[in-house]
């Protein structure tokens, strides 16, 4: 048995697990998610067997006390040493951390199985094709738009950490790409005091949603749209992982160098 340590927050747990997943149906082994046997119960995964508190307890402290092995992936070191070192260990129960193992070839081989495991709950599925169909039922493209704030303010020194006013100018240039008429621009954040009214004003001519759901709930509405527009972030890249949505990074400020891409390019790619 694999465990699998995650770190981060909830998307960065679904890629970093579902790599050692792919690596170990590869090879015959079975895996755990640490985090998805006990928090963000909001995926298939989190109801399979040994994804529960009991499993989650013994690896933990059978890893603090030395009784499984623990291996870090704290850099990246490629492919081929990355299996070399899990090899060493295969048949054996031991503990896998670190956000830097990949096995992207693995990754794009089992990833129905992945999308299958992190399918979300049917209460949120259905609860978020309510809203759908409760404030947007006639559109014919929704835009989704993750504005990234709180811990982006510090990381890469708040170079993704960007305003209002840019977050705007995206939308409108994509606007100009894909149209008006009968689009909506659902916004998602986890700035719990993003200014509405600018958005209202700058973009009146839109239907404009801000669905202010739970973590899953907001991923499963991204997952639903059309094209994605978010600041590099895991949480954009698996909303787009779903249904293949193309989704533009916002690598700097300037609206004029949107580009769309897939999901399947941009994993490799993570900053």
């Amino acid at each position: 048995m694999i465990f699998v340590r995650d770190k981060g927050q909830m998307c960065n747990n679904i890629l970093q697990y579902a790599h050692m997943y792919a690596w170990g149906r590869e090879h015959g082994q079975k895996t755990v998610s640490m985090r998805f046997a006990y928090k963000y119960q909001y995926f298939n995964i989190c109801h399979t067997k040994y994804h529960c508190f009991p499993v989650y307890a013994f690896a933990k402290y059978a890893a603090c006390f030395g009784l499984i092995k623990t291996m870090s992936f704290d850099e990246l070191m490629g492919e081929e040493e990355e299996n070399r070192r899990l090899q060493a260990l295969s048949g054996k129960s031991f503990m896998v951390e670190g956000w830097q193992v990949r096995f992207y070839g693995l990754f794009l081989k089992y990833k129905r199985e992945i999308l299958q495991l992190f399918a979300f709950n049917k209460d949120i599925a259905d609860g978020v094709e309510k809203y759908i169909q409760a404030n947007s039922p006639n559109a014919v493209i929704r835009i989704g738009v993750h504005i990234r704030r709180g811990d982006y303010k510090t990381w890469c020194g708040g170079k993704y950490f960007f305003s209002d006013e840019v977050y705007v100018a995206y939308i409108r240039k994509c606007l100009e790409i894909y149209g008006k008429d009968s689009t909506t621009v659902c916004i998602c954040t986890n700035d719990r005091s993003l200014d509405k009214e600018y958005y209202r004003r700058h973009l009146g001519d839109v239907g404009l949603l801000f669905p202010q759901g739970n973590p899953a709930e907001d991923l499963c509405l991204l997952s639903r749209c059309d094209y994605l527009i978010g600041a590099p972030s895991t949480f954009s890249l698996v909303a787009s992982m779903y249904r293949d949505v193309p989704l533009c990074w916002m690598e700097e400020a300037d609206a004029e160098t949107m580009r769309f891409d897939r999901f399947d390019n941009l994993f490799r790619n993570i900053h």
